[in-house]
């Protein structure tokens, strides 16, 4: 079901769930492919793989599950010093798809009784959401993981966020908050529109999220979502890095131009910790956990019909058809016709994208590191990721 809101347009909403707008150079030779399970990887994987890197990536790994079987193709390469090639196990930063996690894990307690998505925020958190006509009592947990709350967007005051040079990025990149100090960021402006009347990407919605989950079960957010995710699918290759700002080998490392023409700066490297986007993990299990999510494996009926009722995402149709939210998970139309399910992410050129049919026997996710410089509009590469998702969930 479709429930139809004013949307609102501000330019953070995309720049949220993937990076700001960059420009396209060079790019680089080098291209692999191969399958685990199913022979050689599609023909049609590879070629989209490359087609992406060709729009400005150092490095692109895509894989697709079908009943098949496994097919990886990749292209690029992991270093641009080493020209090392991308290894098919590599561990990336997964962005916003964090989300989803959390999420999950939120409705896990609404079927236990333990939190009430018509709970408001006060109720968990009392006067947290309180200044510049915010208001704790008038937001519900339902529509911080809808993003139809109306809380203002904490990330454009972050420090590091707004690096515009390699010298600020360093000096900022090993610096911690708490979600305390992150809601209160956000608290310095006003609603970007009244709770329920609209909707608007905003990671704070998912900071709060993480706070409701510590306070309903008296345990770290990450604690929770190790045990009753990762631990329970045997996520071996997904990480919650807390404080720690190195990524595992092997990675793919990822470079940012800070002005046009300068020169590309490693920031692989960076802390990260909070729930609503910090996770790492494999294009494996990415595609595992979304496959066992909406086959039912991690919520009861009801619970995961709530996550899959949606809200139009307009700022994001021009990437992807028809796209809508629901409560932490994201649908789109194929070309070839029906819905997929899905949550992208990206942060610092690391990008994520992916999807699974409804029926969870399909699943792709796509990590690449992007190399568009900061005066380019990336809308392009975008559109390249999603065709070779299109492509491998449309395949028979």
């Amino acid at each position: 079901m479709t429930k139809t809101l004013k949307t609102s347009r501000r330019p953070s909403s995309l720049r949220r769930i993937l990076p700001p707008a960059v420009t396209f150079i060079a790019m680089l030779s080098g291209t692999a492919a191969y399958a685990l399970d199913t022979g050689d990887a599609p023909t049609r994987l590879q070629r989209d793989a490359d087609a992406l890197r060709e729009t400005g990536a150092s490095g692109v790994l895509a894989e697709a599950r079908t009943p098949g079987g496994r097919a990886v193709a990749r292209s690029g390469v992991a270093d641009l010093a080493t020209r090392a090639p991308v290894r098919p196990d590599s561990y990336h930063r997964i962005g916003s798809t964090t989300k989803t996690f959390v999420a999950t894990v939120v409705l896990q307690l609404a079927g236990e009784g333990k939190v009430g998505l018509d709970d408001t925020v006060d109720r968990w958190l009392p006067g947290v959401v309180r200044g510049n006509g915010n208001d704790g009592t008038k937001i519900t947990v339902r529509q911080l993981l809808g993003h139809t709350s109306g809380v203002p967007e904490y990330a454009d005051d972050v420090p590091m966020e707004q690096a515009r040079t390699p010298e600020a990025f360093r000096r900022e990149r090993f610096r911690t908050y708490s979600p305390e100090q992150l809601v209160a960021m956000a608290m310095r402006h006003r609603p970007t529109f009244e709770p329920g009347a609209g909707w608007a990407y905003s990671s704070t919605n998912y900071v709060l999220a993480g706070m409701i989950i510590e306070k309903a079960t008296g345990r770290p957010w990450q604690q929770e979502v190790h045990e009753r995710i990762i631990e329970t699918l045997g996520l071996r290759h997904t990480l919650i890095p807390g404080t720690s700002a190195s990524l595992p080998q092997p990675h793919m490392t990822v470079y940012k131009r800070f002005v046009p023409g300068g020169p590309e700066t490693d920031v692989s490297t960076f802390a990260a910790g909070h729930p609503d986007g910090s996770l790492i993990s494999t294009t494996s299990d990415v595609n595992r956990f979304l496959q066992a999510l909406v086959s039912g494996r991690l919520l009861r009926p009801a619970q995961l019909a709530e996550m899959q009722h949606t809200t139009p995402a307009k700022p994001f149709q021009e990437i992807w058809r028809d796209a809508g939210y629901g409560l932490g998970l994201m649908k789109r139309r194929l070309s070839c016709g029906g819905w997929v399910w899905f949550h992208g992410g990206g942060g610092w050129n690391s990008i994520t994208d992916n999807a699974v049919t409804p029926d969870g026997r399909r699943a792709a996710t796509v990590f690449y590191a992007t190399r568009l410089q900061p005066d380019q509009s990336p809308i392009q590469q975008y559109k390249a990721s999603a065709d070779l998702i299109d492509n491998a969930l449309c395949t028979s």
